[in-house]
Parts: structure tokens; C-alpha cells; sequence
């Protein structure tokens, strides 16, 4: 009898401890991984805005402070005086606007053609465009810089704006796989009502893709706000440079205040995060309505 009880308890005992361990491995685990990983991305986010709000001793401490004794909220007015802000922030904002719209533009144009329209060798080029993915900046650079000095590009922002108006092949691929998932049905009907190509595109098609849009539009404007490279290839007026050339140049050429580069870097990041933050719902349902019905 005392055998007979012992046994049911270890079958009793084995289902709790099996499923203790499956919440353990599915649930408690992965939110710890991600919480870990959100820690350490977090944290030089975290610094950089600790240290905008720190005064110059302070900055100087050490070791160094983890929260501010003091919040120096006057370094952010100062930033906008230690270089020229407004103006950089302009020039990004122009360039970001301009891809943006261009990005957007021409990849719904090319992915409804690519997905909606039947046309002989379709598939084929789609995948040539594709394909372009896998072709590295610098080896296209020199090409593309002969080609925009030809044209007197340069020292203009046309270079970092037009291109953004002929298609990017993710984008490209990204609103396809969306609308790849749309009933063909839709247009079918909206072309017995009489409607054409274009009428179909932009009063059917357009407001369901809202999500994809989004996707590229965020894609994009993040691309264009924080890009280096370009603007540093095709600008040469200091006036025009975007706040990515800006603070770097200033402060190569200037003595270093960090905490004032600090609240200006600050500033920097945040138009991003409030971008994400006022479409985050339509980024998440684009990117996975693209995955799920691709």
C-alpha cells in the first residue's frame, strides 16, 4: 500500500515538474532574454541623455555619475547655440521629407505593377530588380558620382533625393508581398464598375496598403535622417550639411563641450523615436501582414 501511494505521487509530481519547466523554457525565460537585450540598448540612449543634462564639473567626476546631482536642462538651449541646429536640422528634415515622398511614390507604383497587373515577363524582371539587393554600395559610387557631376548634381541636394523616386528593391519587394495578399477580387469588381488602372491603384488599392506604406515610409525616413555617407560625398558647403555631417564636423573643427554634443545628439534622436512611437501600430501590422500572407 505504502509502495502503491509512493508511486502516484511520482506520477504526480513528473506532469507538475515537466510542465514547470515548459512555462520556464516558453514563457519566464524569453521575456528575460528580452528584457536583457532591451537593457543593453537601452543604455547608451540612457547615457547619452544623462550625460546632456549633467553640468561641467560633474561631467568631469569620477567615477561618473549614473543620474545627474543637478539636471542642467539649460545645455539643450545652449546646444542650439554651440552650432548651427536650426540649419542642419532644416537641411535634414528637407532631405528626409523629399526621399521619403519619392521612396513611397515609386515603390507603390512598382510593386501594383508587379503584383496586380498580368504582363509577359513579369516574374522575370521582378527578380532582376531583386537581385539588385545584392549589389554593393561603393561598387555603383563611382559610376553614380560620375553620372551626377555630368548632370551638375553636385553640391545639390537632387543626388540624395532623385534616386528615391526610381525604387529601392526591398521596398519594392516588401509592398509586393503585401499586396500579393489582397483578393484580386477587388479589382476585378472595381473594373466591372468602369474604373481603370489608375482608379483602381489609387482609391481602391492605396487605402488597404496603408500598413506597407507606413513600413516604407518609416524605413526610409530613418535611412534619410541618420545617412552619412551620401551627404558626405555629394555636399561640399558646410550650409547644407544634415545634422549627421554637422555635429560630426563640428566637432572635428571645435573644442568638444559633451555635455552640450550630448543634448544635441539628444535632440537628434528624438524626431525618430516620435516617428516610430505615432505610427508603431501600422509598422508592426505592415511588416507582419507582408510575412504572413506573402
Amino acid at each position: 500500500m505504502v509502495n502503491n501511494t509512493a508511486i502516484r505521487t511520482k506520477n504526480i509530481s513528473r506532469p507538475s515538474r515537466i510542465s514547470i519547466k515548459k512555462v520556464f523554457v516558453t514563457r519566464i525565460l524569453p521575456r528575460v532574454i528580452l528584457v536583457v537585450m532591451s537593457l543593453v540598448y537601452i543604455t547608451p540612449l540612457y547615457w547619452m541623455v544623462v550625460t546632456s543634462l549633467k553640468g561641467s564639473q560633474e561631467l568631469t567626476a569620477f567615477p561618473p555619475t549614473i543620474f545627474p546631482h543637478t539636471l542642467v536642462w539649460k545645455n539643450y538651449i545652449d546646444a542650439l547655440e554651440y552650432i548651427p541646429f536650426i540649419r542642419y536640422f532644416i537641411n535634414s528634415l528637407i532631405l528626409t521629407t523629399g526621399a521619403t515622398i519619392g521612396a513611397v511614390i515609386s515603390n507603390s507604383l512598382i510593386a501594383y505593377g508587379f503584383s496586380r497587373i498580368e504582363w509577359k515577363g513579369r516574374e522575370v524582371l521582378f527578380y532582376v530588380a531583386i537581385s539588385t539587393m545584392f549589389i554593393p554600395f561603393p561598387v555603383t559610387l563611382v559610376a553614380l558620382f560620375d553620372i551626377f557631376a555630368k548632370l551638375r548634381w553636385i553640391n545639390t541636394y537632387l543626388p540624395l533625393i532623385v534616386p528615391a523616386f526610381f525604387g529601392q528593391a526591398f521596398y519594392m519587394f516588401l509592398i509586393r508581398q503585401f499586396l500579393m495578399g489582397v483578393p484580386k477580387e477587388i479589382s476585378d469588381a472595381a473594373r466591372i464598375d468602369g474604373a481603370n488602372e489608375f482608379l483602381i491603384f489609387s482609391k481602391v488599392i492605396i487605402p488597404l496598403m496603408k500598413p506597407a506604406i507606413a513600413v516604407v515610409a518609416i524605413f526610409t525616413a530613418v535611412n534619410a535622417w541618420n545617412d552619412f555617407l551620401t551627404p558626405l560625398i555629394y555636399l561640399q558647403t558646410p550650409a547644407m550639411y544634415p545634422l549627421s555631417i554637422g555635429l560630426q564636423f563640428f566637432r572635428a573643427e571645435h573644442t568638444v563641450a559633451f555635455s552640450l554634443l550630448m543634448a544635441a545628439s539628444t535632440m537628434v534622436v528624438i524626431p525618430v523615436i516620435v516617428l516610430f512611437l505615432c505610427f508603431q501600430r501600422f509598422f508592426v501590422e505592415g511588416i507582419t501582414m507582408g510575412a504572413v500572407k506573402g
